[in-house]
């Protein structure tokens, strides 16, 4: 078993970073090249301006590369909850926003022809107790009337054919939904950038950040760079150089199993529809195949705001357990990988983007970036160009979470509260 993220292993990293230290003059420079930094850096390359992307891993390191393959329409609330949180606007402005970064990821790859294995395979949202069931049809007709009428409901006898499994009681299915080879969708992305123009300096943190003149000057390990306008685009990985994001941000690990290619009797047995499932408890499981038919199987194992080898073991024993609990017809099949990685979630669960402390960011996805992400890089692109309306989350407050200075101390406190639910019927 690997200790590595299967997206990572099984794409070909990229090739073309710019070599030598950072320097230049630039119009605008992007922090973090996942899905958000690398979005917002290929647009602004291809509208002609001038554009540096800083990483300080590699391309996809973080989230973009380390996620469960989703790309799921609509938000995690049902859309009611999200209106009294947001107003029934902005809780439509946000819902769109998930789809049309889907059609977005779709158009992109198209037009740069990345081979990443997109495909529209739809997701389940399973009852994983008979009590939920009443709360996911009532949400499931809400969706249908209000935001998506592809929704449709499907009985336990409907899960027969999706899902091979006695733990569930019906589900939410989302057509719309899509999935992908995360770690080839970065790179293409980041080769496309490239060829654009944008200069991308990899393994190369911002230490230090000053204003000068009209702009700012970053300092990295190699060099410094001089911009206009800085994108920051780091979410759970942003570093204490950007406190007040810190402050505002909780991050949050999650873990991911990936086992042996499946044969295709051991797909027919568990799960025969092929699309992304999640489950709903508090702390919540989602799995699905991959494009090699391995089964992909992540949650939550462990509150906490740390991801290593050994937290990896531990949370990948426990997903294996999980994971033989809801497929005990897979309890003698192989793990190939383990890997765990940062979620970064706010205090409400919806994401952020706009501009504080003079950097435009986009950040706050609590778990569901994979899909929005993009849409928001291109928005922050066209916002450092100065265009209106951009922001579809233009105007959510977003206040610093109580007690926190960026290591959220209390997680496993809050871990232990949403476990008792889970154990109630």
């Amino acid at each position: 078993m690997k200790f590595a993220s299967y997206w990572h292993e099984t794409s070909i990293p990229f090739a073309s970073g710019t070599a030598g230290p950072v320097s230049g003059d630039f119009e605008v420079a992007v922090i973090g090249a996942g899905f958000t930094g690398l979005s917002a850096a290929r647009k602004l390359a291809q509208s002609g301006v001038k554009v540096a992307l800083l990483e300080a891993e590699h391309v996809g390191y973080g989230a973009s590369g380390r996620n469960g393959g989703h790309l799921n329409s609509g938000h995690f609330a049902s859309f009611s909850a999200a209106k009294q949180h947001l107003g029934e606007d902005r809780a439509r402005r946000l819902w769109r926003a998930y789809d049309d970064s889907i059609d977005m990821i779709e158009r992109i790859i198209e037009d740069e022809k990345i081979a990443c294995d997109f495909r529209r395979g739809g997701k389940i949202k399973l009852a994983s107790k008979p009590s939920h069931v009443a709360k996911l049809q009532t949400m499931c007709a809400e969706i249908r009337r209000e935001v998506d009428p592809s929704a449709e409901w499907l009985t336990r006898e409907d899960l027969r054919k999706e899902v091979i499994s006695d733990a569930f009681h019906g589900g939410i299915l989302s057509p719309k939904s899509a999935m992908m080879h995360m770690g080839r969708y970065a790179n293409g992305l980041a080769q496309a950038a490239h060829r654009y123009g944008a200069e991308i300096w990899e393994r190369n943190p911002v230490t230090a950040r000053e204003r000068v003149g009209n702009g700012w000057r970053l300092n990295t390990p190699t060099g410094t760079l001089t911009a206009r306008q800085v994108i920051l685009a780091t979410d759970a990985y942003t570093p204490s150089t950007f406190n007040y994001f810190r402050r505002r941000l909780m991050p949050i690990a999650s873990f991911i199993i990936v086992t042996r290619p499946l044969t295709p009797q051991e797909i027919a047995a568990a799960v025969p529809g092929n699309r992304n499932f999640t489950n709903s408890l508090n702390i919540a499981n989602y799995f699905r195949l991959t494009p090699d038919n391995r089964m992909l199987f992540g949650g939550r194992a462990r509150f906490s705001a740390v991801s290593n080898q050994k937290t990896n073991v531990s949370s990948g024993q426990l997903l294996r357990q999980q994971m033989v609990g809801i497929f005990p017809q897979l309890a003698n099949v192989e793990i190939d990988y383990c890997w765990g990685g940062l979620v970064g979630c706010t205090q409400d669960r919806y994401p952020r983007a706009g501009s504080a402390e003079g950097v435009i960011y986009s950040m706050g996805y609590s778990g569901h970036g994979a899909q929005l992400s993009t849409f928001m890089g291109n928005a922050l692109a066209d916002m450092a160009m100065g265009r209106k309306d951009a922001n579809p989350l233009d105007g959510f407050a977003w206040p610093a979470v109580p007690l926190n200075a960026g290591n959220p101390w209390f997680l496993p406190i809050v871990g232990t509260y949403y476990r008792m639910k889970d154990l109630m019927p």
